[in-house]
Order: C-alpha cells, then sequence, then structure tokens
C-alpha cells in the first residue's frame, strides 16, 4: 500500500503556470485542484498498490507526475491532471495508440484526472540529441502517431480547437501590450479561417495535439515514445506545426534566422507528406496565439519570443 507521503506536493513550476491563467475563473479553479493534489495522489497510491519514489521536478504546466512503483516493484509514473475531461481525451488516445510510438497506459482513473503510465526516462527528451538527430527522430516518431481516429469516440477538432483559440486571440488584439503584434493577430486570424476546413484530398488523423520535442522521452521498449497528448483529430500539418519551432531562442539568435526557419518549413513538410504552405500557416497561427496567450499571463520574455519567430514567417 502507499503511506502518507508529505512529499507530494505540486512542482512549483505546475503552480506558477495554473496560477498565471488570465481568466480569474480558471485560476482559482485551478488554486483549489493544487491544494487538493496531495490527497488525490495519496487516494490513487491506495487505490492502485502505489509506493511514491518522488514528484517528478521540475515537471510540466498542465499536470504534475509523481514516479512510483507496483506492487511487484514495477516502476511506473502516476500522472494527475486537473479533473476537466483531459485524462479521459488522453486515454483514449494512449490506448487507441496501443504503445505505438506512444507510452502505454496500465490503469487510469479519468474521473480523478489520474493515470498510471509505463515509466520512461523523464530526464532525456529529443531535446537532449542534436538539433538534427533531434528532428529525424521527432518525425519519425509523430508519423507513427497518425492513425485513423477511434470510432465511437468525439475528440475535439483542429477546427474546434482553433476557433476557440481564435475568439482568444480577438479578446486581447486590441489591449495596449499588443499594439505592436496587431499586424501579425490579423494574419494569423486570416489564415486560421482559411486553414480551419482542412484539406480536401485528405482524411481526419488523430493528432497529439501538443507535440513537441520535449513530448518525446526515451523508454526501454522502443528508443523513443510520446507523451502527454491533448488529442485532436484534424489535418496532420497541424500537428507538425508546434514542432517547426522547437529551440526557437537558439534559432533567434543565430545569424539568417529567417532563411533557417524556411528551410526548416520545407524540409519537415516534405519528409512528412504535408503541404508546406499549410503547415507554415499552422504554424504562424500558433505560434501567435501562444505568444499572445504568454503575453496575457504576464511571461512578457516567451511572449515576445514566440512573436518574434511568428514574423519570421
Amino acid at each position: 500500500m502507499g503511506h502518507a507521503n508529505d512529499r507530494l506536493e505540486p512542482p512549483e513550476r505546475l503552480v506558477r503556470a495554473l496560477g498565471s491563467d488570465p481568466d480569474l475563473g480558471r485560476a482559482e479553479t485551478a488554486r483549489r485542484w493544487l491544494a487538493g493534489l496531495p490527497a488525490t495522489a495519496q487516494e490513487c497510491l491506495d487505490r492502485w498498490d502505489l509506493t511514491p519514489e518522488r514528484v517528478q521536478e521540475p515537471g510540466g504546466r498542465s499536470g504534475m507526475v509523481v514516479l512510483v512503483r507496483r506492487a511487484d516493484g514495477t516502476p511506473a509514473a502516476l500522472k494527475l491532471v486537473p479533473p476537466d475531461g483531459g485524462a479521459e481525451a488522453e486515454r483514449a488516445a494512449l490506448e487507441h495508440w496501443n504503445g505505438l510510438g506512444a507510452v502505454r497506459v496500465l490503469a487510469a482513473a479519468p474521473e480523478a484526472g489520474a493515470l498510471l503510465l509505463e515509466r520512461l526516462h523523464a530526464d532525456v527528451s529529443l531535446r537532449s540529441l542534436a538539433e538534427a538527430k533531434a528532428q529525424l527522430e521527432a518525425s519519425a516518431t509523430l508519423q507513427r502517431l497518425w492513425v485513423p481516429p477511434p470510432a465511437g469516440l468525439a475528440l475535439p477538432t483542429v477546427a474546434g480547437h482553433t476557433a476557440a483559440r481564435a475568439e482568444a486571440l480577438r479578446a486581447h488584439r486590441d489591449r495596449p501590450w499588443a499594439a505592436d503584434a496587431q499586424v501579425l493577430v490579423d494574419e494569423a486570424l486570416e489564415l486560421r479561417d482559411a486553414l480551419a476546413p482542412g484539406p480536401a484530398d485528405e482524411p481526419p488523423s488523430l493528432l497529439h495535439g501538443a507535440y513537441h520535442q520535449g513530448k518525446v522521452l526515451a523508454g526501454d521498449r522502443t528508443p523513443w515514445l510520446a507523451v502527454g497528448p491533448r488529442p485532436l483529430t484534424g489535418e496532420r500539418a497541424y500537428d507538425l506545426a508546434r514542432l517547426v519551432r522547437d529551440r526557437a531562442d537558439t534559432l533567434l539568435a543565430s545569424p539568417g534566422a529567417a532563411a533557417t526557419v524556411r528551410r526548416r518549413v520545407a524540409k519537415l513538410a516534405d519528409s512528412l507528406e504535408v503541404d508546406p504552405d499549410r503547415l507554415r500557416g499552422w504554424t504562424l497561427f500558433r505560434a501567435v496565439a501562444d505568444g499572445v496567450l504568454e503575453r496575457a499571463s504576464g511571461a512578457r520574455t516567451t511572449g515576445e519570443l514566440l512573436l518574434e519567430f511568428a514574423a519570421l514567417l
């Protein structure tokens, strides 16, 4: 059995991320969830007969991971996210992939926002590799995930998800701090409206939804496995777009950044057989949407970096 453990506190990074939500209602809901997180974690330890080792630090920005051992000594990872439906969608996607390119689910309690996952090497992601090798492995792993969506399960679509993001962009467009970004915001909104219907000749795929190099960890049964999906259904170019801006800080500091970005778009589009113009459009939209949201939440440096990257496109 798991025992009471005073080390089940959420990491500071998670507390800061959820507490900085510009929506005061969501921030308050997150605060209450964080306050009850140690008790929720203990309930899951008891439910699945787990022994905790440590909370993963610094961890992610949307959930807490506790490294645990099962009753037979097998290592595993207990993931806890706010019980807002995200755990159920993640469980469904991971079970549909069934370990092909993604981490396996060992047990789940979506109503509590809890997933018990196979243990990967949490400190070794694709970002530990040289850029060219990392992008090659990231592309190969992502391609394995692009399968037909599971039948009978209503996952969010790219069109629906980006409609909500576009609405948030419009809400922030005229804020004083967004004045310098209005041209980019307008372009992003126009691109989203043009891209949202999807390509006529491509059936919807199951998408990871939040894919980048940091979401691919080293494993034992296969070298690299994806984690942390926020699954959507839709076109593949959307899923690839976040990968285009990996290591944006390093890229922006290098000479010829704009040309490098264009080459990256072309190379990724070619290697995964997506339309380069659609990939460029979704990359710009996602960078602007994320950049504006970061600025709205007070993360000025990150927000400006993302907007600077978008301007290169």
